[in-house]
């Protein structure tokens, strides 16, 4: 059976050139992330891909770490950074199911990722210890167990299992809004921002901030 690496390694560059969905709403979500950025802060992006969204936000903070546990999506990522001569980003394999003690944060991010690991109250953990008092935790995130995502959406679960079996889809977990942000809360955070970007399928827009 494929592993969850593998299947990222696997498809590394054609994700690098796929183009983004919904712009709007990339482009709102990452003005909102920057408003809450300073050039002082040390920050971590985990499930960073192909670097896309970190080397955009360089420019707003001090360091980027930018974290994956696909070897070939850093690859692209180190090189995209050298090409566009940025360097206060270094890129750095982190699986997320498997906790670490070490270096604290100003803000952890993570976008499109939570819906991809098994088990989210354990990786909030994690996040919560990463960060320093008063640290922010930023994620957007696909609720796919929300009602009325139309047929379209109702097929594609029904054919997961069998993409999955080939190794053509990674591991989802399908949760709803709600689930999501109780885990963020009982992590250990308040929530101070949160909306839907796109609204169909609902994609969460979270900040929140360490207790």
């Amino acid at each position: 059976m494929t592993t969850a690496a593998e299947f990222w390694d696997g498809i590394a560059e054609k994700y690098s050139r796929n183009p983004i969905r919904d712009m709007e709403s990339y482009e709102y979500t990452l003005g909102r992330t920057q408003s809450y950025l300073s050039k002082q802060d040390n920050i971590l992006e985990l499930g960073c891909g192909t670097g896309s969204t970190a080397l955009l936000l360089a420019p707003s903070v001090t360091h980027v770490t930018a974290s994956d546990f696909s070897e070939a999506m850093l690859g692209i990522g180190r090189a995209k950074a050298q090409s566009e001569g940025i360097e206060n980003i270094s890129f750095r394999t982190i699986d997320i199911t498997k906790p670490e003690a070490g270096q604290t944060f100003d803000a952890v991010l993570g976008f499109n990722l939570f819906h991809l690991v098994p088990d989210i109250d354990a990786v909030f953990a994690d996040i919560h210890a990463r960060l320093a008092p008063g640290g922010l935790f930023i994620s957007k995130t696909p609720c796919l167990s929300e009602g009325g995502l139309g047929l379209k959406f109702g097929l594609m679960k029904l054919m997961l299992p069998v993409m999955q079996l080939f190794g053509k889809a990674p591991y989802v977990n399908l949760f709803d809004v709600q689930t999501l942000e109780t885990a963020v809360i009982r992590a250990g955070f308040d929530v101070i921002e949160s909306g839907n970007h796109p609204a169909k399928p609902p994609s969460r827009y979270l900040v929140a901030r360490s207790k």
